[in-house]
């Protein structure tokens, strides 16, 4: 499939009688929309700017949108997150979400928002994802937290973040989706969880990734993990300068089941979308049942 941009082991002879044969439900095809921004200290110009961007994805006919990563703040510090966390249920941030949902009549995952902890001086990184009667239908917190030094760059997201602990996956219109943030990533072995019992169709992964790491692994990371499930990934990302001086990498894109990039935004605010096809995603798996032959579980 031709690339566009978007706009501003061997095989068991025989297998166990439970193993079933893996099929992709049939049904219409759903666009997706992946929303990139350059969030700012301010969290009221961030929900501003996040409501204008999801009108946007609305307006081309997208069923489902993603926020990126830390849509409603990128701080001076990394601290200041702790200053607007929210209780579950209880907040601006949530009310945003729930709202925007509803008004524009779509799936809406939001990035990710920091949620209190039991530690005062953390937060959990947290995706909600909202339907389209503005109802919170999943809930996942961000397992994995990066860390990365070189020279005067230097990132720790334990200081500020307690990890989650559970996967978390929801379904959307007949579609099993699974949730990811950021680093986690670069852990194939929880795409692998969130596939049990049933494959995912696609996977969601709002970013901020950093552009010293995004250059080298984003794109080819985000092509891996839609490879080898043989579903859709849906990368929505931090793209630009940032007010604190943070330089994030971009390319909110979203990949096929066959690790074709079909839509792609290099920098600064903009909508990606895309159709997310059932019949592309069997045709895949029946093609190469690659699903069918794993030997770990």
């Amino acid at each position: 499939m031709r690339r566009r941009t978007a706009a501003p082991a061997s095989r068991r002879r025989n297998p166990p009688r439970h193993e079933a044969r893996i099929i992709t439900t049939m049904g219409a095809s759903m666009q997706v929309a992946a929303i990139q921004m350059v969030s700012s200290p301010r969290v009221d110009d961030n929900l501003a700017r996040a409501d204008a961007l999801v009108a946007e994805a609305a307006r081309r006919g997208a069923r489902l949108a993603v926020l990126p990563e830390y849509f409603c703040l990128m701080g001076a510090s990394d601290t200041d997150k702790v200053g607007v966390r929210e209780r579950p249920g209880n907040g601006p941030i949530q009310g945003f979400l729930a709202d925007a949902a509803r008004r524009h009549g779509l799936w809406l995952a939001g990035g990710s928002l920091p949620l209190e902890c039991p530690d005062p001086g953390r937060v959990l990184n947290t995706t909600l994802v909202f339907d389209p009667q503005g109802r919170q239908v999943a809930r996942y917190d961000k397992m994995h937290l990066f860390a990365f030094q070189r020279g005067q760059e230097r990132y720790a997201e334990s200081e500020s973040i307690m990890p989650g602990s559970h996967p978390a996956a929801f379904a959307c219109e007949g579609l099993r989706v699974g949730l990811s943030i950021c680093y986690d990533l670069r852990f194939p072995e929880l795409y692998r969880a969130l596939s049990n019992p049933a494959p995912c169709d696609a996977f969601l992964v709002p970013a901020a990734f950093t552009h010293t790491t995004g250059e080298k692994h984003w794109e080819v990371l985000l092509r891996a993990r839609a490879i080898e499930n043989l579903a859709y990934v849906i990368a929505s990302a931090q793209g630009g300068r940032h007010e604190n001086g943070r330089r994030t990498w971009g390319h909110s894109m979203i990949v096929d089941p066959w690790g074709e990039v079909v839509a792609m935004q290099a920098e600064g605010e903009g909508v990606v979308s895309a159709d997310l096809d059932p019949a592309r995603i069997a045709h895949h798996r029946t093609s190469l049942p690659a699903l069918e032959h794993r030997l770990l579980r």
